[in-house]
């Protein structure tokens, strides 16, 4: 074969490539004058979308429902393959507050999704089946948080390991309880689910609620505080009915460290929240420590997920109060 002709068939495969390579246009932005931002794309792509100026990537957040945004920010999104393997360009759309609203707020409370170990973990499956689950069961006492909650009990929506289901199975199945935690959670998406059809048509007598872990990594305590007293107000929005039962954010990694130090600020922040919008504030976190001050694998391998003895030491922590707010 002449070289000619090699440098034509190699020209014309990459020519072909390049043709078939992206093929993806990128999302159309709509705003509205409130803030509410929709994004279009062709029927088979998926979208996902930035609020943090950050290009999407394949595990940012799904676009699932308009985008509220009335504080206006800098909004990224990009569409996606089914298998998330091709991408088209960024589209940007810098946006700017309603009326009446403030230009600059915490991202820990601005409602988004996310999709932070996808492809293992379905966050939007995981929504819909649970919304769908507690809307059947009505149950009377709710569980609201992130991993730590979702590992404690309940229906098995997924691979995961419930960690704790002798526990739950004592204490909260006579109950009729139900489990909203889910897998790398923040404030900000569990405030996007109750916003989105996760407590719709219930009345628990409880909530109980634990949330913020996540956050600690790159948010500000009293940020990640705001985040929860967002989701409180939410609560008393969509179950006025429903007493709620704060807890401290749990204590993570084997010694005491500058995160500790953060999630003891955080539970400082919220513990104001105590007889206020139907909040009883408890703060169990000792209760997993030593007197040193130190977590043991034997009851978080992790140093921060519980196994069935750490839930246990929850749920005995927690049933004095659980019993004097469902009139038990």
């Amino acid at each position: 074969m002449s070289k000619h002709l090699l440098l034509s068939l190699f020209a014309f495969s990459a020519l072909l490539h390049a043709e078939t390579a992206i093929t993806l246009a990128p999302p159309v932005i709509q705003q509205s004058p409130g803030g509410t931002v929709k994004l279009e794309a062709a029927a088979d792509a998926t979208i996902l979308y930035t609020l943090d100026g950050a290009d999407p990537i394949a595990k940012s957040n799904p676009y699932l429902a308009p985008i509220e945004i009335p504080h206006g920010g800098t909004l990224k999104a990009r569409t996606f393959s089914k298998d998330r393997k091709s991408m088209s360009e960024v589209a940007t759309a810098v946006l700017k507050p309603a009326p009446n609203f403030e230009a600059a707020v915490p991202g820990t409370v601005v409602p988004v999704t996310q999709d932070r170990s996808w492809p293992s973990y379905d966050w939007q499956k995981r929504h819909e089946l649970t919304s769908a689950a507690v809307k059947r069961a009505k149950p009377q006492i709710l569980f609201i948080g992130d991993s730590i909650t979702h590992f404690f009990g309940g229906e098995q929506f997924d691979s995961y390991t419930l960690r704790g289901q002798q526990t739950w199975g004592e204490f909260y199945v006579p109950r009729n309880a139900g489990n909203l935690g889910f897998g790398w959670d923040k404030t900000e998406n569990v405030f996007w689910r109750l916003q989105h059809g996760a407590v719709d048509d219930i009345a628990p007598k409880l909530v109980v609620m634990m949330i913020g872990t996540n956050n600690t990594g790159n948010c500000a305590a009293p940020d990640i505080a705001a985040g929860i007293e967002a989701i409180v107000l939410e609560l008393e929005k969509r179950l006025p009915q429903s007493k709620i039962l704060l807890l401290g954010v749990f204590p993570r990694g084997e010694k005491p460290s500058p995160q500790r130090d953060k999630i003891a600020e955080i539970n400082q922040g919220i513990a104001k929240l105590d007889g206020t919008h139907h909040v009883t504030f408890l703060d169990i976190g000792p209760k997993f420590l030593t007197p040193e001050g130190l977590i043991t694998k034997d009851i978080m391998p992790d140093y921060l997920h519980p196994n069935e003895k750490g839930y246990r030491i929850w749920a005995e922590a927690i049933e004095p109060t659980v019993k004097k707010l469902m009139g038990e």
